[in-house]
């Protein structure tokens, strides 16, 4: 059994963390991850405060287990959704996409634990001053939205900088990466792409099947233009995106191109027009399995490893 500080804070058996994916964090993956033993969190997204209400009492239905609510900061509905984990009374609430400054204080008087997901140092440093419970250190080669240092060299220095539980997040998928994590000085990981590939996760067929077929060089990052960088899988869409920014098209030209396309890959599988964001990781995984199988798999690998370890050491 590995067990870390992060699994006293979060009341959880194993230190991984599910991400919190747009679309893809549905109540369906979020309790399977839970009731496997690590953290499921449900994604906000850009969603009305009605849907993840619903989302909440789905997964509760589905798991007494402790869960999360993941708030992305560049929502329109973002202090609706506070108020929505407030009076359902989540567990923990991750952010990302920026400072939570404002709306730390009032999921912490409810007593809601607040992780943020962190891509530098001097964020770390000023949202622990906050008052935040942990923080996801999420390095360049995560899916999505991201920011411009990998996780190997971030981790170590968020983990120096802070003295709250740290996360790493960034390329993870499987027990190689969580002893990694923890040699850097991690509490434990946080996986995005690897949980997409669970039987549990409602992602179409098409976005599943295309993380498994990519290897080590699929992926591409766009978005640079507008100061927010995304990595996906490389597909025509992608490559459209990337002409546009080239030809050095309006921010309100390129924000639009990209709505709407996530939805497109994710609930509508088409993987050639849609969005299909996927970290760096995604060459590493090769299967389709339940979730718990996930966990099981990546935990037994990462406590051989760490067996084997020690018998180098003399």
């Amino acid at each position: 059994m590995i067990t870390t500080p992060l699994c006293d804070l979060l009341g959880i058996e194993h230190p991984i963390v599910q991400g919190g994916m747009a679309r893809v964090a549905t109540a369906e993956l979020a309790s399977a991850v839970s009731e496997a033993g690590g953290l499921g969190i449900i994604g906000a997204g850009n969603a009305p405060p009605g849907y993840v209400r619903d989302q909440i009492r789905k997964t509760r239905k589905a798991t007494d287990k402790p869960f999360g609510v993941n708030i992305p900061l560049f929502s329109p509905h973002m202090e609706e959704v506070v108020e929505v984990c407030i009076e359902e009374r989540v567990s923990v609430v991750t952010t990302g996409g920026g400072n939570p400054a404002p709306i730390m204080g009032p999921l912490k008087e409810a007593g809601i634990l607040v992780i943020p997901v962190v891509a530098s140092v001097a964020l770390a440093k000023r949202l622990e001053r906050m008052g935040a419970d942990a923080l996801v250190a999420e390095g360049m080669e995560s899916g999505g939205h991201i920011g411009d240092v990998a996780t190997m060299p971030l981790v170590p220095q968020v983990v120096d900088a802070v003295d709250i539980p740290v996360i790493a997040a960034g390329g993870i998928a499987d027990g190689r990466g969580l002893v990694a994590a923890l040699a850097l000085g991690a509490a434990g990981i946080q996986m995005g792409t690897r949980f997409i590939c669970t039987t549990e996760c409602i992602a179409h067929s098409n976005y599943k099947a295309k993380i498994v077929k990519a290897g080590d060089r699929a992926t591409m990052t766009v978005g640079h233009s507008i100061g927010h960088p995304i990595r996906f899988i490389r597909n025509p869409m992608a490559h459209e995106f990337e002409e546009l920014e080239k030809r050095g098209a309006p921010e309100e030209e390129v924000m639009e191109f990209g709505t709407g396309k996530l939805k497109l890959a994710v609930i509508e599988g088409d993987v050639v027009n849609g969005s299909v964001l996927a970290g760096q990781s995604c060459g590493l995984v090769h299967d389709i399995v339940p979730a718990k199988v996930l966990i099981e798999r990546i935990v037994a690998q990462a406590e051989e490893i760490i067996a084997r370890l020690g018998e180098i050491v003399s």
